[in-house]
């Protein structure tokens, strides 16, 4: 049962949190939904597998302390069992979200379920509320973190770049200088985040090298591309109704390359990081066994190492969460919020990817779902209010809203069933 709804929890975690992170390149053209799902299948598993967490915290952020279990008669029964309930109901909750297109945060679904199977097993009192509190503190941070950097550098393109008089000849010239700052952050984040499980020998100032470098080396790349692209005169019009939209259709392909590379990250990320959310009760529950041998309550820890085929499990039903079921919130991400182009897209990925950086390195509680929403609005304000669809941000609010209330109700009574047919 924990392996089969283990693999639910990843596939709608590929359905939910991975359409998402891929919801502005397809939504802006840059790639097709066919396409993400090829970058998933490289991207996702590769982070999932090679880069994903060895060991996982089997409660967590830490909401309740694994060791009151083994305090309790049959404590390591309950503890499987809370585990099992909480897989479920942050995996239904997961499923009905990506099934009417909300996209909300897989942390805050698997964290409100243990929060509830802590109430239902050992009491309010020993639910570290505190911590629940910062986590839910993120429903504001992190959307106005991410929406507030993807405007300021969206502004910044279109004013060096889209509004200038001759586009084509200010991406070439502002294209490079951006292209510094982008993969320097890119290679950042990789390092920080998505190969923080890996022992690289790499420090502090070995990571800010190499980064520095990738900028560079991005910047001359893309100042050698960039110098071959023609600027458009009337007879490169065609299908084009002005000589303007020529230059916007040539400084888009730009920004399409720019934001499929993005992407290509954001996967890795996504995968290394995001696969312990459905792998962790999973761990927990396998480390209870040695063998088909049940250890009991010896076995529990609040960290447990993690065996390649149960990452395996969460990398591969990721990538088939994405490709079945992950259209609906990619299309709330990309299409209904505000209409997204190449420039908008790179600019709020490059903004939520920068924000997630930051918030990690000055510790700030941020969710990347909601980071990601948050640079998605913030592009969109950059044209004015009218150009957001309030009904649907309204909508996604409510959701996160309700993310831990119904993940943690929806867990106690599914741990009640259980406990009532399994415990004696």
């Amino acid at each position: 049962m924990a392996l089969a709804f283990g693999f639910y929890m990843a596939w709608t975690i590929g359905a939910n949190d991975a359409a998402n992170a891929m919801g502005t390149s397809v939504g802006s053209g840059a790639i097709t939904f066919k396409e993400a799902v090829i970058i998933a299948a490289v991207f996702e598993f590769s982070g999932a597998i090679l880069a994903g967490s060895g060991v996982t915290d089997t409660m967590r952020k830490g909401i309740i302390d694994p060791a009151l279990f083994n305090q309790m008669p049959q404590g390591a029964e309950i503890f499987a069992l809370g585990m099992l309930a909480s897989l479920m109901a942050a995996a239904i909750w997961l499923h009905f979200a990506a099934f009417v297109g909300w996209p909300v945060s897989t942390t805050h679904s698997i964290v409100g379920a243990i929060a509830g199977f802590g109430v239902a097993s050992v009491g309010m009192s020993n639910v570290d509320f505190g911590t629940l509190g910062i986590i839910v503190s993120s429903w504001v941070v992190s959307p106005v973190a991410g929406g507030l950097l993807a405007f300021l550098i969206f502004t910044a393109i279109r004013k060096t770049i889209i509004d200038t008089p001759n586009p084509v000849l200010s991406v070439k010239k502002w294209g490079p200088a951006f292209a510094f700052p982008i993969f320097l952050v890119l290679a950042l984040v990789l390092f920080t985040k998505g190969l923080k499980n890996v022992d690289l020998p790499l420090d502090t100032y070995g990571i800010a090298i190499i980064s520095v470098l990738t900028g560079i080396i991005a910047s001359t790349v893309l100042w050698w591309i960039l110098r071959k692209i023609q600027t458009p005169t009337d007879v490169d019009r065609g299908e084009h109704e002005t000589l303007r939209d020529v230059h916007h259709s040539r400084v888009e392909r730009v920004f399409r390359y720019l934001q499929t590379i993005t992407a290509c990250f954001v996967a890795f990320a996504h995968g290394s990081n995001d696969v312990a959310n459905a792998i962790g009760p999973l761990a927990g529950i396998v480390s209870l066994f040695d063998g088909t041998t049940f250890q009991g309550s010896d076995a529990l820890g609040s960290a447990v190492p993690v065996p390649t085929w149960v990452l395996m499990i969460g990398g591969v039903g990721i990538l088939v969460g994405l490709a079945t079921y992950g259209y609906k919130v990619i299309e709330t991400i990309g299409t209904k919020i505000t209409d997204i182009t190449p420039s908008r897209g790179f600019a709020a990925e490059f903004g939520a990817a920068t924000t997630i950086l930051i918030g990690s390195k000055i510790g700030l509680p941020l969710s990347t779902t909601h980071t990601i929403v948050g640079a998605v609005i913030g592009v969109g304000f950059a044209r004015g209010m009218n150009a957001l669809n309030l009904q649907i941000i309204w909508q996604i609010a409510k959701a996160w809203v309700y993310t831990i209330p119904f993940t943690a109700v929806l867990t106690v009574v599914i741990f009640k069933v259980l406990q009532y047919f399994f415990l004696v």
